[in-house]
């Protein structure tokens, strides 16, 4: 007789597990999506660490380099990636980008004058954005 009540306990702790596991809400997305937009962002491999990369705004105080990668994101779903050239200075590409879902971004160029990627983010507030990319 004591055991018929462990069936429903254990159901109800998995319930109350699977609870606590956070998932990114509406608000949040839309919170994401706005601090990515209006600001170009330039690679800062400086402050790599293993394959998670590190973007500043442009604005921010760099140290010394040939040259940076970056992008900008446009509300209307535009994307300006900037490549270094074979001059040294920067080549726009346009394509496009969209919030996958939670925090996955994709980036995906009509033109295929780039590579495609998505972009876990792992980390965002007003001067540094960190993720993890993976080319299609």
């Amino acid at each position: 007789m004591r055991f018929k009540y462990i069936p429903g306990a254990l159901l109800f702790c998995l319930f109350l597990i699977a609870g606590t596991c956070k998932k990114k809400t509406p608000k949040e997305t839309i919170e994401i999506t706005n601090a990515l937009l209006g600001k170009t962002w330039l690679h800062s491999h400086e402050e790599d660490r293993g394959d998670t990369l590190v973007y500043r705004p442009n604005s921010y105080d760099f140290p010394p380099a040939r040259g940076r990668t970056g992008f900008q994101l446009e509300a209307d779903g535009t994307v300006k990636q900037y490549d270094i050239a074979p001059t040294d200075g920067l080549e726009e590409k346009i394509g496009n980008w969209l919030i996958r879902d939670k925090n996955h971004l994709e980036v995906t160029f009509p033109n295929h004058n780039s590579m495609e990627y998505e972009a876990e983010i792992l980390s965002i507030d007003a001067d540094k954005l960190k993720l993890k990319r993976t080319f299609k």
